[in-house]
This record gives structure tokens, sequence and C-alpha cells, in this order.
């Protein structure tokens, strides 16, 4: 199996790759993981935040975005002093708060994959050069999406984070060609091919 350039140091990370990382997801719950999980991410690193998947499905009770809304100050507390957590009261604050968003969109969209899957016109895309490895930190499309979810009241969700969102959620492929996801992906589902030139505003490492 060729492999992208990931860090295939614990069998957790591998597993991620191999059976999450770029699939579409539709499931809306899901979505929200994978959307909280960035939010934790901030200024740390990915390793991390596999390695304490558990402990954050506990905390924030398996990611039920209905649930999570109704958090009060107890539940803060809670959090706050589970071990092995990472203690970070405005990113536990902003979770809350992008749940009762989250919520707001579903009341909109019918569910949040609706809402997010439209920009793309329902299919997964591929951009050119990405599967050799030129892959950005975020681009245009990532950009209006991030603009969005802000004017609608989202925290931590900067242009960089909604990138990372977009490939963990299947939206964007950016796999290497060599990697037998990207070949599941484009034969398994539908795809766009598109020029990454015609994304405005594109970024990379070092920008």
């Amino acid at each position: 199996m060729g492999y992208c350039n990931w860090d295939f140091s614990s069998e957790e990370n591998k597993k991620y790759h191999d059976e999450e990382w770029g699939m579409p997801m539709r499931d809306d719950r899901g979505q929200f993981e994978f959307l909280m999980m960035e939010v934790m991410q901030c200024g740390l690193n990915w390793n991390m935040m596999i390695k304490k998947r558990d402990i954050f499905r506990s905390c924030f009770d398996n990611f039920q975005y209905e649930k999570i809304a109704e958090y009060g100050d107890s539940d803060i507390e809670r959090i706050m002093n589970t071990e092995g957590m990472i203690r970070s009261k405005r990113k536990i604050d902003a979770i809350i708060n992008n749940a009762k968003c989250f919520m707001q969109i579903r009341n909109e969209f019918c569910s949040f994959s609706n809402y997010l899957w439209r920009y793309s016109n329902n299919k997964t895309i591929v951009y050119n050069k990405h599967p050799e490895g030129f892959i950005p930190v975020s681009n245009g499309l990532s950009d209006d999406i991030s603009k969005d979810l802000k004017k609608r009241g989202f925290k931590y969700l900067g242009t960089i984070t909604i990138y990372s969102h977009l490939q963990a959620c299947g939206i964007i492929n950016d796999h290497d060609a060599n990697c037998e996801c990207f070949k599941k992906i484009v034969d398994k589902y539908p795809v766009v091919y598109k020029r990454r030139y015609l994304e405005k505003q594109t970024k990379y490492f070092g920008d």
C-alpha cells in the first residue's frame, strides 16, 4: 500500500488515516466531532488529538451536539477536572458555543452536512498537483466557509482550521496519488477535478 507522508508511529494514527481521514462524511455527529477536534488542536499537534480522542468523547457526551448545547458551569468544571483533558476553558467554551451554532445551521439546512457539501456541489474535490504533495494550508474555499461560519457565531474556526476539516471530512481529497485511500475515494465517490490556481487566496506553509 502506498502511504501519504503521515507519522505512523502510533497504531491509532495509522488507523485514522486508513479508515477515516478524507473519506466523504455525511453524518452530522461525525462532522461535529471532527470540527471540535480541530478546535482542541489549535496550537497543538494532531497526534495528541488522536491519543486523547476517547477522553474528548467521554467529556463531551460522544460529541452529541444537542447535549453539548445545553452544557452549563457544572459541565465546564467537570470537563476541566477530567484527568488527561486539555484544560483550556476558552476551547471548552468555544465547543459549547459551536454546538449551539451547529444546531442553528441544522435547523436552516436540515443538516450541517447539507450546508457544508453544497460548497462543492456534493462532490469531492481533487485539485491538480495536490496528489503530488503540493498541498496548501488554506485556500479560497476554506476562506469562504470560515468567513460564513464566523458570521454565524462559530469560534476557533479560521481558514486553516477549516481547510483541515475539508480534508478530514472528504470534501477535498488530499491523499497522495500513490495512497490506496486516494484511489478508493476517486473510484467510489462522486469527484470533481479542479485547477488549484482558480482558488484565490491559497496559502502555503511559510507564506
